[in-house]
C-alpha cells in the first residue's frame, strides 16, 4: 500500500515540474521567424508584396459569384460580383496569407492601407487598373516607375545595358550607374582595368577579361598572354617578336625542393601543385610505383616496380602455420593409436579428410584470385602479327 502511495506522489511531483518548466521556460523561436515571415523588407518591396498578394486574391475569386447564381435580376438587385463588396471582403480575408517573406509587414501595411484599397476597388479600378501604380507610386509614394529614382522619381542615368541604376524604381538611391563586372565609367561605356575592349559600335561595347598571365594592377591591350602590360606572379616577361608577352614559369624546374619529402611537383598555369607519392615509394619523381626514388619499407623493386612483399611474407607464415597444424593432428592420432586402434582409425580418417578438403578449398581460392591471362597467339592476332 505504501509503495502505491509513493508512486502516486512521485507521478504528481513529476507532472508539477513539467507544468512549472512550461511556464518558466522562455518561448522558443516561432517557425515564422525561421522561414522569413518576420523579415523587414524595404518600403517599396513591401508594397509590391502586398499588391502581388491582392492580385492573387483577385485571380482566385474570378470564378466566384453571388449565392444562387449571377443572373440578370441578381445583377440588378445585388450588383455585379466582379466589383462587389463581398468579393473585396473575400480577397481581404486571405490577404498576405500566401506571403512567405515579410508576411507580418504585409499584414500591417494592408491594415494601414485598407481605406485606400477600398477607394481604389469601388472608384478607381476601371480608370486605374494598375494597383501597383495607384497604391505604391501614387498614394503611398514608396516606389517610382522603372528607370526613375529618389523622392521626386527623377530619371535614372543611362547605363547602356551594362549596369543598373542605383535606386531604380524606389524613392531612394542617387540614380548613378552601378556597372556590371568588367565595365566602368559614369554610363558604363568603358572597360574596367582587368578587361579589354573586344567590340564597340555606336550603341554597344563588349569588354572581355584579360589573360590570367596579366598582372591585376596593369591590365592588358588585348586577348592572350602576349597583350599583357605586365606579368602576374608565376609568369615571366618575354621580349621581342611574336613570342613577346608573358610565359608561364615551370616552378618544378626553377625551384629547388619545391615540394616536401615524399611529394612530387606538378606544374600548373601560373603556379604549381605538390602531390603525395605512391605509398610504395620512399621519395619519387612522379605518380605511381614505377617512379620511386627508392622503395618504402615492406616493398621491393621487381621489374622496375616497387612491389608489396608483406603479403608474401604473410602467406608464407600462414602456410607454415597450416602445416604445423596438420603435423599436430597426426601426432595426436598416433598418441590415440596406442590406447585404442579403432578410435585412432576413425580420428585418422577424419584428419585425412580435413586435410584433403582444406587443401582443395585453398587451391580453388588461389586459382580464383589469379588474374586471367590471354594466350600469346591471341595477343599476336590482336596486334596484327
Amino acid at each position: 500500500m505504501l509503495r502505491k502511495v509513493g508512486y502516486v506522489i512521485l507521478l504528481t511531483l513529476s507532472f508539477a515540474l513539467v507544468l512549472l518548466e512550461a511556464q518558466v521556460a522562455p518561448p522558443l523561436p516561432s517557425g515564422d521567424s525561421k522561414n522569413g515571415k518576420n523579415v523587414k523588407l524595404p518600403p517599396c518591396k513591401s508594397c509590391r508584396v502586398l499588391v502581388e498578394s491582392f492580385e492573387a486574391g483577385v485571380r482566385k475569386t474570378e470564378r466566384n459569384k453571388h449565392d444562387g447564381g449571377d443572373a440578370a435580376w441578381e445583377e440588378e438587385r445585388l450588383g455585379s460580383y466582379k466589383t462587389s463588396e463581398l468579393r473585396l471582403v473575400e480577397i481581404q480575408e486571405s490577404l498576405c496569407n500566401d506571403v512567405t517573406r515579410g508576411a507580418s509587414q504585409c499584414h500591417n501595411l494592408a491594415e494601414d492601407s485598407e481605406q485606400i484599397l477600398e477607394n481604389w476597388w469601388f472608384k478607381h479600378q476601371n480608370e486605374e487598373p494598375d494597383l501597383f501604380k495607384f497604391l505604391c507610386i501614387g498614394e503611398l509614394k514608396v516606389c517610382c516607375p522603372d528607370h526613375h529614382f529618389g523622392p521626386n522619381c527623377d530619371p535614372c542615368s543611362d547605363c547602356h545595358g551594362n549596369g543598373q541604376c542605383k535606386g531604380n524604381g524606389t524613392r531612394k538611391g542617387n540614380g548613378k550607374c552601378l556597372c556590371d563586372p568588367g565595365y566602368a565609367g559614369d554610363g558604363c561605356t568603358e572597360c574596367a582595368l582587368q578587361y579589354y575592349e573586344a567590340f564597340r559600335d555606336e550603341t554597344k561595347i563588349l569588354c572581355s577579361p584579360c589573360h590570367a598571365a596579366c598582372a591585376n594592377s596593369t591590365g592588358c591591350r588585348g586577348p592572350g598572354p602576349r597583350s599583357c602590360n605586365a606579368c602576374a606572379k608565376g609568369y615571366a616577361a618575354v621580349s621581342g617578336g611574336e613570342g613577346g608577352g608573358c610565359l608561364d614559369i615551370n616552378e618544378c624546374l626553377e625551384m629547388r625542393n619545391a615540394c616536401q619529402r615524399n611529394q612530387f611537383c606538378v606544374n600548373n598555369e601560373g603556379s604549381f601543385t605538390c602531390l603525395e607519392c605512391d605509398r610504395s615509394c620512399n621519395g619519387c619523381s612522379g605518380d605511381g610505383p614505377d617512379l620511386c626514388d627508392s622503395c618504402a619499407d615492406g616493398y621491393e623493386l621487381r621489374d622496375g616496380l616497387c612491389t608489396d612483399t608483406s603479403g608474401e611474407k604473410r602467406e608464407q607464415y600462414v602456410t607454415m602455420t597450416r602445416y604445423l597444424t596438420y603435423l599436430g593432428l597426426c601426432i595426436a592420432t598416433c598418441v590415440i593409436f596406442q590406447s585404442s586402434t579403432w578410435i585412432a582409425s576413425l580420428v585418422g580418417l577424419a584428419v585425412a579428410l580435413y586435410i584433403s578438403v582444406s587443401e582443395y578449398w585453398l587451391a580453388g581460392s588461389s586459382s580464383k584470385d589469379q588474374s586471367p591471362t590471354i594466350p600469346d597467339h591471341l595477343i599476336n592476332e590482336l596486334r596484327g602479327k
